[in-house]
Parts: structure tokens; sequence; C-alpha cells
């Protein structure tokens, strides 16, 4: 069974056909997938999702680095009310996105920061997005004392060594279809040197399909893709890809030890 740990059918791209991708679930070996907000206007389409489909979905809160130049502390109290409703697992993302020059580097700080201490003030854990921000994002979780809450690198797309650093934080690595590219050289070295038992699966749809779909709308029904190719990296069978990723994703969201009005 596989556990997408990042989605985002709270996109409008999955607004006319949503019911018929779930139902696909089943026979792909899709067990459960999170659904991870982006900015203040998906936190109640999130939260209706996974109101609708209880048996699927899970939920993530947040605001990512990219939409955090309107943020408030109101939308970051919207955000608090909701993280111990049921089916809620985890803040996010939130983080750093250097890609492009706005919202401006101090703001970024800022919201990522304020973010991070909510997940420690409500013993929550993380998703975290980076991107060309790898020594500010290290910095930022250290420094607001992140391995207490725990959590994972999102789309992880910085070194081995890095991710082996993390992982000696008890951070998982999250990987998806940027693995199955040609030039994912960078992620496939990450899947071979990381413990298995620090890796979860993702997609990130509609986004990131991996090869041969690339270019298309992504969906957790490609995730086999993902673990063929890890499987292949490590000389080891899909299923156990699939075992211990699973495992790995409850571990991350604290499946294991929530009440079961929580977990659902």
């Amino acid at each position: 069974m596989i556990f997408d740990t990042h989605a985002h059918y709270n996109d409008r791209a999955f607004a006319e056909d949503l019911p018929e991708i779930l139902a696909g679930f089943p026979e792909a070996g899709i067990g459960r997938a999170v659904n991870v907000c982006y900015d203040a206007d998906s936190i109640d389409r999130t939260l209706e999702l996974n109101r609708r489909y209880p048996s699927v979905f899970f939920t993530a809160l947040g605001i990512h680095p990219s939409d955090c130049g309107p943020m408030t502390e109101e939308v970051l109290e919207h955000i608090r009310a909701h993280l111990h409703d049921p089916g809620v697992v985890a803040v996010g993302e939130v983080g750093l996105d250097y890609h492009y020059d706005e919202p401006e580097k101090a703001v970024q700080h800022h919201w990522f920061r304020r973010q991070i201490q909510l997940a420690r003030e409500e013993d929550m854990p993380l998703i975290i997005h980076s991107r060309d921000a790898a020594e500010d994002t290290f910095r930022i979780l250290k420094e607001e004392g992140a391995e207490k809450t725990g959590g994972v690198i999102h789309c992880y797309s910085y070194s081995a060594e890095m991710a082996l650093e993390y992982v000696k934080l008890g951070w998982y690595i999250g990987i998806g279809g940027v693995v199955t590219y040609k030039n994912g050289r960078k992620l496939k070295e990450v899947a071979a040197a990381v413990p298995l038992e620090s890796i979860v699966l993702e997609t990130d749809c509609p986004y990131l399909s991996p090869t041969p779909l690339r270019g298309t709308r992504n969906s957790s029904l490609n995730l086999p893709y993902v673990v063929q190719e890890i499987a292949g990296i490590r000389g080891i069978s899909a299923k156990e890809v699939e075992d211990v990723t699973y495992r790995n994703a409850m571990r991350l969201y604290r499946l294991l030890e929530l009440p079961e009005q929580k977990q659902r």
C-alpha cells in the first residue's frame, strides 16, 4: 500500500474529476494521501475535502513561502484553531523559496519562524518547502528548535550530504516524480544514500508527474512509477519500498499514536 504524503487535491486542476481519481486508488495500491494547504484561500477548501473524504485524506495547514506576502496573525490563528480537527496532521507547507524575488526574504523568514513556532506550540510535525534556500532553511530550523517537532523536507532538491544531516535530526526526506527524470541525478543519489526508513513518497500533484507522464497532470495514481524507480536504485523489491515508506509516513504524521477519532 502506498501513502502519498504531499498532494494538492485542493487545487482547481481536480475540480471536475476528483471522485473518479479517488475511485482508482484501490486498484493502484494507494492507501491514503495528505492534502496540503498553500495559501489562506486554500485552508477552508482543504478542510472541506477532509470532511468529505475522511477515509482517504488527511490534512496539513500552513502558508507556502511564495504566498506569505499577505499573511497576517489572524490567518495564523485561523490555522491554529483547526490544527486539532480530526484528520489534521501537520503544519505545512511552510518554508523558504528564493527562486523568485517576492516575497522579500525578510517577510519569508518572519512567517517561516512564526509557523515553526506554531508547530512547536501545538506539538505538530512540519512540512517544509525549500527551494534555492538550503543554508537559510537549515539554519532557521535549527535556531527555532524545529528538531522538537520533526517533519519532512518536501520535494527534496539538495545534496545527499545535506539530506543525511536532516536525517540525523530525525527528519524525513520527501521523494516524488523528479527521481524518475533523466536530469534527476541529485535526487537519485539521495534515494540511494538516505536510509529507506527516512524516505517518504509524495506527488506534489497536480505537479511533477513522473516519467513517462512528465508534463501531464499528476495524481497519486502515478506513484507506482516512483516506487519502481526507488526500488531499482536501491536493488530491493517494490513491495519493500511501499511497506517501509508507508510505515514511515505513519510515523511522520504521528498516526500510530493518535486517538482513533484523529486517525479516522
